[in-house]
């Protein structure tokens, strides 16, 4: 797949925000937004960016007395899956109704942002999306991730700010929809941004090569989660 027709793309967002809102997730969702390529406006949209704020699960906060099985639900995947860690980093009662989706690390233990990833986007893997996950919402982990770029001189590492708040804190925003599919959000170039957030000229043009160069090299479905 090339890539979205501008209204097919934004379609894309709104079934998975209709996801977020319907259905359990392995974390609790604070944010879902848009940012790059579909926020500018331009048709088509060669990748859907998508950034998903998420909680780390300090405790698991499924319903009790909805598991029939007196097993601990760690073990029970564990022995059935081969994946650690459901009941700490993901859902036990999500784990339960969606194990299709259940994803591990390299280190076997379940990983938050691919469960999503595979909740969200399914199993087409040649999609054109990314998606972005992270603890912090969108706005603080774009001066987050610009200052560890910087340190690292990795601007792949750098997260496009010209973003739109689509959801959050379970209330959609139709406005930011509407803006979406009429094209109306006024954003400046990439490099502009990165100046805007205190880069220099030149480094904000170095930036903005390679980040660009990076994701023109992102085929199908790509995943970065991030805890801050």
């Amino acid at each position: 797949m090339s890539g979205f027709d501008r209204a097919d793309a934004v379609d894309r967002l709104e079934e998975l925000v209709d996801t977020v809102e319907d259905e359990r997730m392995p974390v609790p969702i604070r944010e879902v937004w848009a940012f790059g390529d579909v926020a500018l406006g331009l048709d088509p949209v060669e990748r859907l960016d998508v950034y998903v704020t998420k909680d780390v699960l300090m405790r698991d906060d499924s319903p009790s007395g909805d598991d029939s099985s007196d097993e601990d639900p760690e073990t029970r995947f564990r022995e059935s899956h081969g994946i650690e860690g459901v009941g700490k980093s993901v859902r036990s009662d999500w784990a339960a109704e969606y194990a299709e989706y259940l994803r591990a690390n390299a280190a076997g233990h379940a990983a938050p942002e691919k469960c999503l990833a595979a909740h969200l986007l399914g199993d087409d893997e040649s999609e054109p999306v990314h998606l972005e996950v992270c603890n912090a919402s969108f706005e603080d982990n774009v001066t987050q991730r610009l200052r560890g770029a910087q340190l690292r001189e990795d601007y792949t590492q750098l997260l496009d700010p010209r973003g739109v708040c689509l959801w959050a804190d379970g209330v959609r925003s139709d406005e930011a929809f509407r803006k979406l599919r009429e094209s109306e959000l006024a954003l400046p170039t990439l490099s502009s941004a990165l100046e805007m957030l205190g880069m220099g000229d030149d480094e904000a043009a170095e930036a903005a090569r390679e980040l660009h160069a990076w994701r023109e090299e992102q085929e199908g479905v790509t995943v970065r989660g991030d805890v801050v």
